[in-house]
């Protein structure tokens, strides 16, 4: 693998895990309140388009990346704009 391949491989994996202290925190707490629905519709839209963009141009990287990226963005945005009783349904059958 040369050093290239490795930057790209780095920047996915941080790309990928950094939605995943949110969301392991969301299904705990079950508190969304300092959380930004605007925001967080931004980041579903943009991942949805680079989803996209990747599978127009058969890219593997970017449609694998940006496709957990879209699902983890996609939790926080749900459970953002759930009713509380709902959220607490959702994170009771995903809490271990």
């Amino acid at each position: 693998m040369d050093q290239i391949a490795i930057i790209g491989f780095l920047a996915a994996l941080c790309s990928t895990t950094s939605f995943a202290p949110q969301v392991w925190r969301i299904i705990r707490t079950r508190d969304t309140s300092a959380i930004s629905a605007r925001m967080y519709g931004i980041t579903v839209v943009g991942f949805l388009l680079w989803l996209v963009y990747g599978v127009l141009r058969m890219e593997w990287p970017l449609i694998l990346t940006n496709g957990i990226c879209l699902a983890f963005s996609a939790f926080i945005l749900a459970m953002k704009l759930l009713p509380q009783r709902s959220k607490e349904a959702v994170a009771e059958k995903l809490a271990p």
